[in-house]
Formats: structure tokens, C-alpha cells, sequence
């Protein structure tokens, strides 16, 4: 039996002004890929991909880890695109093999008269052949279910972007000229529940 589950959630952020403008903080789309994940689970790819691997989530009676890799770039207008490119899970190769996993999402930076607000969206949805016992289960519980564990894995990652983006963005803000043009370069404080 093939389910579909799908959520989505949107952000506003108010930035508080800073010597350097957000506009150039969001040209460096690593920086917020370590927002919105711990730095140790992430491994760079390219200089426009990610392999995330996420923190275990527990669907009925099944408990798995997905491993996603998201492609992220700033596009001409200063908006920040994330989309998946791959998702595989590790260990249970039943699922793996009937498994999809899109997310899709954007920010950007507003501004109005003296205040700049950043502004976004995300789009999840996942595809999977329900093995059999679960498959027994009532479609509507399945699908309630399934939507609910997507819609808080993306309320974990908004509340972790709006609290780790700022104070990564005021950092690099004040941080040394020389440390500015390394793109690398961390300056992320440790919050709790790292795992997105």
C-alpha cells in the first residue's frame, strides 16, 4: 500500500539591523544549512550540496534514521533555494527501496523602510510502500499519522532557524574582515536538541 504525506510551513524573521546587510550573509548558503542542522552530521558534497542525516524519527512502530542530500544556492534576486536530491535510510532497505522524499524551500530577505524581515516557505512530502504489518492499519490513521511526524520535523527545523540564523548572522556580522571571506568558517553556538 503506497501513502503520501506531504507538509509545509512558513517563517518570518525580523533582523535586527547589523554592519554588514543579511543580503551578504545569505550568499553563503552553508551557513544556513549549519543553521538548521548540527555542523557534525552535515558533510559537504559540493560547494552547493549537503548530506544531512537527520535525528530518528518513529513512524507507528517503526523508528528510522533518513540521510538527506539537499542542494542550496542563493539564486540573482539574493533568495536562498533548497531543494533534495537524493534520501536514502540506512538499515531498513524494504523502505529504502520504495521511498521518496521531496523538500523543497526558499528565503529571502524584505526590507521595509528601516526593517528587514526574512521570509520563507518549505514543502515536505514523502512517498512510501507501507510494509505489511503496518500496512493493516487504518488508512486515515496512516495518513494523519504520517503528516503529523512531517509537520514537526518542519516546526523543529523553523524554530531551530530562527533561533541559530540570528545569532549566526550577528557573529559573522561582527566578526573579523579577515574571517568574512571564509566561507567555512563557523561561529555557531551550540543549542539544544542539534538534530534537525
Amino acid at each position: 500500500m503506497t501513502s503520501q504525506f506531504t507538509a509545509s510551513q512558513s517563517v518570518e524573521i525580523t533582523v535586527p539591523e547589523q554592519s554588514v546587510p543579511i543580503q551578504h550573509y545569505l550568499r553563503q548558503p552553508q551557513r544556513l544549512v549549519q543553521a538548521i542542522a548540527d555542523p557534525n552530521l552535515i558533510e559537504q558534497l559540493s560547494p552547493e550540496q549537503f548530506r544531512l542525516k537527520m535525528r530518528p524519527l518513529h513512524f507507528l512502530s517503526l523508528t528510522f534514521q533518513p540521510r538527506v542530500t539537499l542542494k542550496v544556492w542563493t539564486d540573482v534576486n539574493g533568495t536562498v533555494q533548497l531543494r533534495s536530491v537524493d534520501c536514502d535510510i540506512p538499515g531498513l532497505d524494504y523502505i529504502n527501496q520504495r521511498f521518496t522524499l521531496q523538500v523543497n524551500g526558499k528565503l529571502y530577505p524584505e526590507s521595509n523602510h528601516s526593517q528587514t524581515k526574512l521570509k520563507g516557505r518549505a514543502d515536505l512530502k514523502v512517498r512510501v510502500d507501507i510494509p505489511f504489518p503496518i500496512s493493516l492499519t487504518p488508512q486515515p490513521i496512516i495518513e494523519k499519522t504520517g503528516n503529523g511526524l512531517l509537520k514537526s520535523v518542519l516546526l523543529r527545523i523553523k524554530q531551530k532557524l530562527m533561533h541559530q540564523l540570528l545569532l549566526d548572522y550577528s557573529q559573522w556580522a561582527n566578526a573579523d574582515r579577515q574571517t568574512l571571506n571564509q566561507p567555512n568558517s563557523q561561529h555557531l553556538t551550540p543549542v539544544d536538541n542539534p538534530t534537525i
